[in-house]
């Protein structure tokens, strides 16, 4: 009776020994998968968070398929006064097409207003391509659920992803708002410049300026998680 009891003991033992070493194998294998893993929330200097949307054309692009070249997202409402002026008499007249024509870069706009909310829904974006003649993708997040992950808070807002899928800019094209330079002076496209310095090998600055522009209204009304102040 004794030997039995001793070898179910050891036995026991022997199973939690070899259960602590497996669990503690499977810590290490996903900690070491984990560390190029994206985060939760978009941040700067740090790998994008993947994401699928489909455009206005029912077809789907990944943030993924476009792995080696460098991607602006834009953010996007049609009917937003300052996305307008932008179109008609600024930078997104130009800009986003010559720019999505290089073989090495991709520009995509993401709408992540639902329908029956100021610039949503399908049709409302399918004129607005025509109307402004959109040459690149224009992605729709009627959930909100990107435009959470990428805490946009307005359109347009703007983000810039290397050619090894790390976030280097996010916030306004430029700094004037319909055409009115902030404070006087030259005016500056913040996307230019960062792309140039990606271009050159140089360290975006600014990584980050304040966007200007229409609030994203998500779609329980709720606000970006992440928001900045």
């Amino acid at each position: 009776m004794k030997s039995s009891t001793k070898t179910i003991a050891t036995l026991s033992l022997a199973g939690a020994l070899l259960g602590a070493v497996t669990a503690m194998s499977v810590a290490d294998h996903h900690g070491e998968g984990d560390k190029d893993a994206a985060p939760k929330v978009a941040t700067i200097g740090e790998k994008a968070p993947d994401f699928t949307l489909t455009d206005t054309n029912g077809k789907e692009h990944s943030l993924s398929d476009y792995k080696g070249k460098t991607i602006v997202l834009e953010w996007f409402n049609a009917e937003c006064p300052f996305v307008v002026h932008l179109y008609r008499n600024g930078s997104f007249k130009t800009q986003g097409n010559e720019l999505h024509a290089k073989d090495d870069y991709v520009w995509l706009a993401v709408n992540s207003n639902p329908p029956g909310t100021q610039g949503g829904g399908l049709e409302l974006n399918q004129h607005y391509v025509k109307e402004y003649g959109i040459e690149y993708p224009v992605l729709l997040d009627e959930d909100s659920r990107v435009g959470r992950l990428y805490s946009a808070r307005v359109t347009p807002e703007m983000y810039i992803i290397d050619a090894e899928g790390i976030l280097r800019y996010r916030g306004a094209i430029d700094n004037a708002p319909r055409g009115n330079v902030r404070g006087g002076g030259e005016l500056v496209n913040y996307v230019k410049v960062a792309l140039e310095q990606l271009r050159n090998g140089e360290t975006v600055s600014p990584s980050e300026t304040r966007a200007y522009g229409c609030t994203v209204k998500y779609q329980d009304g709720g606000s970006a998680a992440g928001e900045r102040p």
